[in-house]
């Protein structure tokens, strides 16, 4: 049974490893400290981390990820200006927040999220595969969902659960529904981000649906309405390079058709990518 749930979303730089002394998107790193303090005062028998990847497959829970592939581009990043300011909001729900930063940090969080391959016949499987240990580096959302778990010193059972990202709604309602019946009681960290096409300069450029799309979504999490969650448009979500619709469906899931309490703690797109952070209960 679910007693506790979140939403973060799966920037690089939300790994110390990564910033050092640096103080980046300080608010979103306070916002999901929060919500892992959240989903440990529920007193769960595990916690189970959602994120997409390139196929459906349990993971090892001492898999960590590999901060190497993103480490070069601090080094290697040539200099150039900080940004400058950023244009006026469009929506209220999602405020764009100028973040002066240095080429270095910028190379690291503008990287676009992976195009989504095309949808494929195939099914999400029932029961998901174990990953072999030794398997090199967690899929960047369960590893971002990991190191947070450990940065809030986390050392219970936890589930890594990856979706495939072209996995159809159904399937990743099904997923949910397994999760949640997983253990008496199991708490769900959902990660994953928003449109990354909010603006000119987001990775994957402006596309004018991107601003509706995640205000649909924030407005889903905000009430509670796991049916509006689990009816996002997979092909609308990959055209965004909304790479967390998956996990945001298997969370629907998990709830079968609930109205959890909800609070949306941040909401902001400061890369031009819509980064939000939730709790349910």
């Amino acid at each position: 049974m679910i007693v506790a749930a979140a939403l973060c979303p799966s920037p690089p730089l939300l790994a110390t490893e990564l910033t050092g002394r640096a103080d980046i998107l300080p608010d979103l790193r306070t916002a999901c400290t929060a919500a892992i303090a959240h989903l440990l005062a529920a007193t769960p028998d595990v916690i189970a981390v959602v994120g997409a990847a390139q196929e459906t497959a349990t993971w090892n829970p001492d898999d960590r990820l590999d901060l190497s592939g993103y480490a070069p581009l601090l080094s290697s990043a040539p200099p150039r200006a900080p940004y400058p300011p950023a244009p006026a909001p469009t929506t209220a729900a999602f405020p764009r927040s100028p973040v002066p930063a240095p080429a270095d940090i910028e190379g690291l969080q503008a990287m676009p999220p992976r195009a989504a391959a095309a949808p494929t016949a195939s099914a999400v499987p029932h029961r998901p595969a174990t990953r072999p240990r030794g398997k090199p580096g967690l899929p960047l959302a369960l590893g971002i969902g990991a190191l947070l778990l450990d940065e809030a010193s986390y050392t219970g059972p936890r589930i890594l659960q990856a979706v495939d990202e072209s996995a159809s709604s159904a399937d990743c309602l099904r997923l949910g529904r397994d999760l949640a019946a997983a253990a008496p009681r199991i708490a769900l960290l959902a990660v994953g981000d928003g449109s990354a096409r909010r603006g000119p300069a987001a990775p994957g450029y402006l596309d004018e649906r991107a601003i509706p799309f995640d205000d649909a979504v924030q407005q889903a999490v905000r009430d509670g309405d796991m049916a509006a969650l689990a009816g996002i448009d997979p092909d609308l979500a990959r055209d965004l390079m909304a790479t967390g619709r998956a996990a945001w469906q298997v969370l629907a899931g998990a709830f079968a058709g609930a109205s959890p309490p909800t609070e949306i703690t941040y909401a902001a797109d400061p890369f031009g990518v819509a980064y939000l952070v939730a709790t349910l209960t």
